[in-house]
């Protein structure tokens, strides 16, 4: 079993910056590809950004966030995370982390592990 546990959400202001951490409870980390999505109130879980396995040279971004979020993974210490610029009200949500031994990089339902999710809320 894999345990996924997500952290660094938060309440922000417009503009500002956050990171989010994921830590993967697995002794093979680097063999699984990550990825965050996010679900805002009323609406269907979407996909935000997803690193590929091993040394991670392969990133995919959510047009909506392409340029403002960064996704990095440090094998070292079994960690992926979100770090987030610029942010907007439309960004807020609960953000997941999720991973997979082969995820296609966009579809939520192609990974096998999921965090329980952290808010993230930006105000205006």
């Amino acid at each position: 079993q894999v345990q996924l546990v997500e952290s660094g959400g938060g309440l922000v202001q417009a503009g500002g910056s956050l990171r989010l951490s994921c830590v993967a409870s697995v002794r093979t980390f680097s063999s699984y590809a990550m990825g965050w999505f996010r679900q805002a109130p009323g609406e269907e879980r979407e996909f935000v950004v997803h690193i590929s396995k091993w040394n991670g040279v392969s990133t995919y971004y959510a047009d909506s966030v392409k340029g403002r979020f960064t996704i990095s993974r440090d094998n070292a210490k079994n960690t992926a995370y979100l770090q987030m610029n610029n942010l907007k009200a439309e960004d807020t949500g609960v953000y997941y982390c999720a991973a997979g031994g082969g995820p296609i990089p966009r579809i939520g339902a192609t990974y096998d592990y999921w965090g329980q999710g952290t808010q993230v809320t930006v105000s205006s």
